[in-house]
């Protein structure tokens, strides 16, 4: 299957690779059917490209990449709704954007996946996560070579 999009063109998806988000994400509720697609450039980075709204691809990490300690607590509810049977069976994503200085990870409202039964889910957590985490850079060092 093949699917149209304004930033990737022409992507080839297999039927199995979609992940259905039942209530939308926040701000795109009519976009139910998502694709999980690898960054050709930067390994760290993935895209969660809309189905259904080809204009529609959000950056993702994640977020223990960047923040080592991050952790997130689901209710119950959340993990029913995403079939999950342990916590520890969610795979946790951060959606990144650009903020006026950095770019930022938003630890406030991860994006909680269900890979085995094709689920998604964002959640906005209870504790005190920021909705901006600045990414910190590490430049590469460099050494003489000849």
């Amino acid at each position: 299957m093949q699917i149209q999009t304004t930033r990737f063109d022409v992507v080839s998806i297999q039927p199995d690779d979609i992940l259905l988000f039942p209530t939308g994400i926040p701000g795109l509720d009519e976009c139910l059917h998502w694709v999980l697609l690898a960054d050709s450039e930067n390994n760290a980075l993935g895209w969660l490209q809309s189905i259904s709204r080809p204009e529609f691809a959000l950056a993702v990490v994640s977020p223990k990449r960047f923040v080592a300690d991050y952790q997130v607590r689901i209710t119950r509810a959340e993990m029913a709704a995403l079939q999950l049977d342990a916590s520890q069976d969610a795979h946790v994503l951060a959606v990144v954007s650009r903020s006026e200085k950095a770019l930022v990870l938003n630890l406030k409202a991860p994006v909680i996946l269900n890979l085995t039964k094709r689920l998604g889910r964002q959640v906005v957590v209870n504790d005190d996560q920021p909705l901006q985490h600045e990414i910190a850079y590490q430049h590469a060092h460099l050494r003489k070579s000849a």
